[in-house]
């Protein structure tokens, strides 16, 4: 089915704010820096050449491999190189303590939190003196949404990127950016930014230059004269938005062609079979390194390679694309870390980590525990969510999760229909109990969350709330029921401190720890009210935030709470190489999660019922030595150290 290019003519017809002196001195691209300072006559570094004498042979035989061409490869050299002499001394010191600690993402104080910059403070400098409130919650981690110039307002909540080396002037400059990752540093927290690898924003300079008749920069996408490609990728390829943004192109009225672009008109598929891309790319990935950022979570990274023939997800070529970009990083900023979304079964998870010898992405977001966490909660039956964690623990040890409950994107109910149909669970049936419970449709139902890109002819949907209000404390307070409001509490907490537990380290999404609920308002927003998760990307209630304090309010008890996982994780059965499972508690409402380090076994029960329940965990020789017995209150969690 075509689109519809009316949206992306507008787009492009936009004007552009107009830079401050600060953001004009940074809107050289990556490429023209490079050029410039790899033109400088300079000493290569020993420390540089030794970490690229031992990859490079590996690199060049990956990029040789795609490419097979030589000058290409030298300008990613010279790229290094250059990004390599640019990085500032104290991201050095940085990268060589890393070096000495590669697992530091891997302790168990590691504890992370998710926001959108504008919404949480306004812009970057106004967020670095929020900082004292970051330290307060001992956060080690802080992923802020994209905040990479964009077009306004169609731009995908930031997904749709025009300059990759530039902050969105709405939210600051690059050297507020730069001032900004230097006090997380000092604070012991690490910057986690997106990297959207995918597609660029219609209104990127290249994609203007294409939309312009430039044959060199229509190469830099996928751009066709006719149908007759796109059909045949439109026979294999599905679609990742059918309702909303359906088809995989879009006719280009300015340049006569149909471009890809699979997620939507305004964002244009890259085509990383031109070199030029990659180099850029990668151009960019370091320049963002050396303003301090620590983590790139590296979008939409299945998609990145497109086969004729195929359904453009997964394909091999993909991992040769990651495995250079984690050379890179290796070479040039070795304290940087990547963190891949991989919305894909667990089979397909283990080879975005890439192997022991060959490394690949460092960690990846808990995306099928996150959902496998809302179904139990709704059906009070823990059995998909023990068989997906029992998956996940079962890939190999070099396999590190992000797990959480929340974010800026809706829940989306992939669950195991295999596993489904196994136990007796019709997988349609039960998608459709999902999202009509969380949107408080379902008689019981104590959610207040709405429906996402619901699809008549399948009968999809996804669903969108805080956390707060999907777990029942939006409704209490509304009605004024004190007793819900106390069990809603316990069920929010509950869900905490199960994705705490699990194999990998908690992120909370900003909010959740004063029980922020839904942000109704953004239906009055012309720009806003046609994306429902919006109803989640709500600003920051400071007043609410200020009650944190006061004992008896609700604030300060969720408060107190998230300080529970803290100080859970304290535990030494949280070391990295800790051995993790699930076991059977003999009661489908009630979760058992065993972790052991030599000398030490703790047991994490999770009664996922407003009903008390009992566990019977039978004895295992060298873990549980006798066997364990509790009944646990509603929602309740208690760990057992044995």
């Amino acid at each position: 089915m075509a689109r519809n290019n009316q949206e992306n003519g507008n787009q492009s017809a936009q004007s552009k704010p107009k830079a401050t002196k600060a953001t004009a001195k940074s809107t050289k691209s990556a490429a023209t820096r490079t050029r410039s300072t790899a033109s400088r006559p300079a000493a290569v570094s020993p420390v540089f050449k030794a970490r690229l004498d031992a990859h490079r042979e590996e690199l060049e035989q990956l990029f040789m491999g795609l490419y097979n061409d030589q000058a290409a490869f030298q300008s990613l050299l010279d790229a290094m190189a250059a990004a390599y002499a640019d990085r500032p001394a104290d991201l050095k010191r940085l990268d060589k303590a890393r070096e000495a600690d590669p697992e530091w993402y891997k302790r168990g104080d590691m504890f992370g939190m998710t926001m959108y910059t504008d919404l949480f403070a306004g812009d970057l400098k106004k967020l670095a003196d929020k900082i004292p409130y970051l330290k307060e919650q001992k956060l080690t981690y802080l992923h802020l949404m994209p905040l990479l110039q964009m077009p306004h307002p169609n731009n995908d909540g930031g997904y749709a990127v025009e300059d990759f080396d530039n902050v969105d002037p709405s939210l600051g400059t690059n050297e507020d950016l730069a001032a900004l990752t230097k006090k997380l540093r000092r604070a012991g927290i690490s910057l986690c930014l997106d990297f959207v690898m995918n597609h660029t924003a219609s209104t990127h300079r290249w994609a203007k230059a294409a939309q312009a008749g430039d044959p060199e920069y229509q190469d830099y996408y996928f751009c066709y004269d006719d149908r007759t490609i796109p059909d045949e990728y439109d026979a294999h390829v599905p679609q990742v938005f059918p309702n909303t943004a359906p088809g995989n192109f879009t006719w280009n009225e300015q340049m006569g062609k149909w471009v890809m672009t699979q997620f939507y008109p305004f964002q244009w598929d890259l085509n990383y079979r031109n070199p030029k891309v990659l180099v850029a790319m990668m151009g960019s990935v370091m320049h963002l390194a050396n303003l301090g950022v620590e983590v790139f979570r590296i979008d939409a990274v299945p998609y990145i390679w497109k086969e004729l023939g195929t359904n453009c997800r997964n394909l091999p070529t993909v991992h040769t694309i990651v495995r250079i970009l984690r050379i890179i990083l290796e070479c040039v900023c070795p304290a940087v870390v990547l963190k891949g979304e991989v919305v894909m079964a667990p089979k397909e998870l283990a080879a975005y980590f890439g192997t022991p010898e060959a490394p690949e992405c460092h960690m990846l977001y808990n995306v099928s525990i996150m959902v496998n966490l809302w179904s139990a909660l709704a059906s009070r039956d823990v059995r998909l969510l023990k068989a997906q964690i029992d998956k996940l623990d079962a890939l190999p040890e070099n396999c590190w999760f992000v797990n959480y409950l929340r974010c800026h994107d809706d829940i989306g109910w992939g669950l195991d229909e295999d596993v489904e149909r196994a136990i007796g669970i019709d997988p349609l049936k039960h998608k459709e109990f999902l999202y009509h419970f969380y949107e408080g449709a379902v008689p019981g139902s104590w959610s207040m969350g709405e429906l996402y890109n619901y699809d008549e002819a399948t009968r999809d949907a996804r669903s969108c709330g805080t956390t707060a209000s999907l777990t029942g404390i939006e409704k209490a307070l509304i009605t004024h029921d004190k007793p819900l409001l106390e069990t809603s509490v316990k069920r929010d907490l509950l869900m905490h401190q199960a994705m705490a537990f699990l194999r990998g380290f908690p992120m909370l999404n900003c909010g959740d720890e004063i029980a922020q609920l839904n942000g109704w308002d953004y239906k009055e927003d012309p720009d806003r009210v046609e994306d429902s998760r919006n109803l989640h990307r709500s600003k920051f209630d400071w007043d609410k935030a200020a009650l944190r304090k006061k004992s008896g309010t609700l604030q300060n008890e969720l408060w107190k709470g998230m300080e529970g996982l803290r100080e859970e994780r304290h535990d030494p059965c949280f070391a990295p190489d800790a051995w993790v499972s699930t076991w059977d508690t003999f009661n489908d409402a009630v979760l058992a999660v065993v972790r052991k380090v030599e000398g030490s076994v703790l047991v994490g029960l999770f009664n996922f019922s407003e009903l008390e329940q009992h566990a019977h965990l039978n004895a295992s020789e060298g873990i549980i030595d006798s066997p364990v017995e509790a009944d646990l209150a509603p929602y309740e969690a208690r760990f057992i150290h044995l």
